[in-house]
């Protein structure tokens, strides 16, 4: 209410809403906090990730383990093979007679020596490189180079 309308002459009090009744005092409900839940399942979750780390560690130092044996057996295998043994002796009551090839004696061919005196494929101008794909492979068309 206004100050307004208590001034006002047709201001009427019994028009004024009597006050309600004072309530019972209520008694606050029993709530349930979710902390000791979540305690326990971020505990459990805790217990399971250092369970997890824990293997990965123990399997770790297995697969080292391992390995290590592993490298010791080589070790020791390379180290037996690896001693000098004696050859053996040749069968003297077989005497060696070599005998003659049966493949075609090799055709010498004449070098090319226009490229001896250039390092590197860089440095050769393309009309060299052109006459000396063709004149040095002539059945090898995949060198030629594009024009």
């Amino acid at each position: 209410m206004a100050k307004d309308d208590l001034k006002d002459p047709l201001y009427d009090k019994s028009k004024v809403a009597p006050k309600p009744f004072a309530k019972e005092n209520t008694k606050p409900q029993e709530f349930k906090l979710h902390t000791g839940q979540r305690a326990l399942k971020r505990a459990m979750f805790n217990y399971s990730v250092a369970t997890k780390i824990y293997m990965n560690e123990q399997q770790k130092r297995q697969i080292e383990r391992i390995q290590k044996i592993i490298e010791e057996e080589e070790v020791r295998t390379m180290r037996k093979e690896m001693v000098p043994r004696a050859q053996l002796m040749p069968y003297f009551d077989r005497p060696f007679f070599p005998q003659r090839s049966s493949r075609p004696l090799t055709v010498p061919r004449e070098p090319s020596f226009h490229m001896v005196n250039s390092k590197c494929w860089s440095c050769i101008p393309e009309d060299e490189l052109y006459y000396y794909f063709e004149h040095a492979h002539p059945h090898d068309h995949a060198w030629k180079p594009v024009k």
